[in-house]
């Protein structure tokens, strides 16, 4: 009786294990399980994406309102065409609103911001939201400072020039 108690009981710790790793997936690999929810779809140009997903999250002040669909080249102005869907209770997107690629954290995954507008015109499905923040490339950045930072070094003089 002993050994089966224990059985059970190993068996039912394997199960949760294996639940809650099934769990950790789904959240890790973005997958929504709300699929059903119905949406409209807008796009946005950007300049560079530079780590963005397909999946990645859309939010506005913080909240989750969708996620990207689609990412491609435009072949007429050589931008990145980001198409995204959102939820549908989230009809309120203005038309002078401002779609920013922004990191989690600083080396997190990307995800699109959306900052409202003022203006009383809403965005329908199919719309773009013309005005846009490109992503950040911290290679960039880290470049910048390290070439400003040689040719500072150069243009100072040094402690022992004026002897």
């Amino acid at each position: 009786m002993k050994n089966a108690s224990m059985e059970v009981a190993v068996g039912s710790f394997i199960v949760a294990g294996m639940a809650a790793l099934l769990f950790l997936a789904i959240k890790v690999s973005g997958i929504s399980l709300d699929s059903n929810r119905p949406v409209y779809h807008l796009f946005a140009h950007f300049q560079n994406i530079a780590g963005l997903s397909v999946r990645a999250r859309v939010t506005m002040a913080g909240v989750d309102i969708g996620r990207v669909t689609g990412i491609s080249l435009d072949q007429k102005t050589l931008t990145a065409k980001v198409d995204m869907s959102i939820y549908q209770d989230m009809n309120q997107i203005s038309t002078d609103s401002v779609a920013s690629i922004l990191t989690s954290g600083l080396l997190g995954e990307k995800y699109i911001g959306i900052v409202p507008g003022a203006d009383s015109t809403n965005l329908k499905n199919g719309d773009e939201i013309k005005q846009t923040q490109s992503s950040l490339v911290l290679e960039d950045l880290i470049s910048k400072f390290l070439f400003n930072k040689a040719t500072t070094e150069k243009s100072a003089p040094s402690a022992n020039s004026g002897f």
